[in-house]
């Protein structure tokens, strides 16, 4: 009787393969394994982020930079931000008052927005509920889309004078308009004061901002009015020590301490 030979089927047992020791082996699987499951670093995820926002700042600026270079009909020579604070400077000191700064920086403001939009969410978007869902509206997309100009800000919520609250408001953490432009009057009258009545005005939405000069936060509070100008603090506000412009006025009045910044 001839003997019969065995033949068994292949198994796992008989991994990894002899060329390769087994150590080795499950070392690679094991790589394989970690690399296919390897999620992106959340360094390469931010990268991403902040290239899609850089490209989407630079957008922002251009435009907004464009529109006021038209209403000043000159621009500076200097790229980016510092060349926009440089139009934004020109644009106080060819205004003969600090009502025709307003007036041009209000216009500005007007000519980013197509005319039927602002029409269109002043008729049927600000009235609903007593002007609530315009104003939480509006703060979602200031925080969204001008972090560009301010800086890094978030939506915060506002106490209102008849007693409630609305999610309405903006905190900028550190303005950057007003750190880059050094200048009271600059912020005052080519941001704050414009920007307040061309909320009110052509958007139907009231809005106070309260910059604070110390640290250069900034506070929006869309849904409450702005207080008179008698009753502003910040129209009473002295120069800045770093204001170039007031450093040159002290040098020529023999260093005097400038009580109020005379653009506020």
């Amino acid at each position: 009787m001839k003997a019969l030979a065995v033949v068994r089927p292949p198994s796992i047992c008989s991994w990894p393969p002899h060329s390769l020791p087994k150590s080795q082996y499950l070392r690679s699987q094991h790589f394989r394994a970690s690399s296919s499951l390897r999620k992106e670093p959340q360094s390469e995820i931010q990268a991403k982020q902040e290239k899609k926002g850089g490209v989407m700042d630079e957008v922002f600026l251009n435009l907004f930079r464009k529109k006021m270079v038209e209403e000043v009909g000159w621009d500076s020579r200097k790229p980016g931000y510092d060349g926009l604070i440089e139009v934004a400077n020109r644009l106080m000191l060819k205004s003969p008052t600090n009502s025709h700064t307003k007036e041009a920086a209000v216009r500005i403001l007007r000519s980013l927005f197509p005319p039927m939009l602002l029409q269109l969410y002043k008729l049927l978007i600000a009235p609903i509920q007593g002007g609530k869902v315009a104003a939480i509206m509006v703060a979602r997309v200031t925080a969204i889309t001008c972090e560009w100009l301010m800086g890094p800000c978030t939506v915060n919520s506002v106490d209102l004078p008849d007693g409630t609250s609305w999610n309405s408001g903006v905190f900028v953490e550190k303005c950057k308009y007003l750190e880059q432009s050094k200048c009271v009057g600059i912020c005052v009258n080519t941001c704050k004061l414009p920007t307040q009545a061309f909320m009110k005005d052509y958007m139907g939405v009231p809005l106070v901002m309260e910059p604070n000069f110390s640290d250069y936060s900034c506070q929006f509070k869309f849904g409450i009015l702005p207080p008179v100008p008698e009753d502003d603090a910040t129209l009473k506000e002295p120069c800045l020590d770093i204001c170039p412009n007031a450093t040159r006025r002290r040098d020529f009045a023999g260093n005097i301490n400038v009580q109020q910044c005379p653009k506020a």
